[in-house]
């Protein structure tokens, strides 16, 4: 709710200050949700940017969300009809959430769709918020897009202290700043998830064979 209520505000004022019209930015946040996907499209829309490059910026910058899924294939297995609306909802808090919890989402997933529910309930009421104050208020909203870095640091930090592992965060760390200075700016978010996904992947493969090699040993 505390991330969810100011980051939805945030993207409310935006569209109303780029000139989408409040009806349309709240169609957004119940039939898209995805947050950054929507900044993006404010940014785009309010450059004029056509449909079809407003399709292709979204799909690379929605492009983790393959990763998301494969790691939740065990979470969301056996959901039945909740299933559609468990990956539609899938955003990055929500993720955090379900990976973090200490509870049996595995077996329990009315908790998993009533927590996907709520978290898209905080953001169109955040964005309801955002076109009411937007449409009363005028001020500079340079930087307010800014809300949206802050909570992915936050959620960061949340598991960082939780895994107390911090090979991935390393990984993650190294593999953004070589993206970022090796690949062009459409290919930099791809390439990152990719070369940080292989590296992991290699790592879980060396951990699994190392007990093996005891065993025979």
């Amino acid at each position: 709710m505390f991330g969810y209520l100011p980051l939805g505000a945030a993207f409310g004022i935006l569209a109303m200050d780029v000139g989408i019209p409040w009806w349309a930015a709240l169609t957004m946040s119940l039939v898209i949700y995805a947050g950054a996907g929507q900044f993006l499209a404010v940014a785009l829309l309010a450059n004029q940017a056509g449909l079809m490059e407003v399709a292709v910026a979204t799909l690379m910058l929605n492009s983790r969300h393959l990763f998301y899924g494969l790691s939740l294939l065990g979470v969301f297995s056996g959901a039945g009809w909740r299933k559609p609306y468990l990956i539609f909802a899938l955003t990055d808090e929500t993720y955090s959430l379900l990976t973090s919890h200490r509870g049996p989402v595995k077996k329990d997933h009315t908790m998993a769709i009533k927590l996907s529910a709520l978290n898209q309930l905080w953001w169109v009421l955040g964005t309801l918020a955002g076109v009411m104050i937007g449409s009363q208020l005028a001020f500079d909203t340079t930087g307010i897009e800014f809300v949206l870095t802050a909570l992915f640091i936050v959620l960061t930090i949340e598991q960082a202290r939780r895994l107390r592992r911090w090979m991935p965060f390393i990984v993650a760390m190294a593999t953004a700043l070589a993206a970022l200075a090796l690949l062009p700016d459409r290919h930099m978010l791809l390439g990152a998830i990719a070369a940080a996904s292989m590296i992991l992947l290699i790592q879980y493969r060396l951990d699994m064979r190392a007990p093996q090699q005891a065993d025979a040993s």
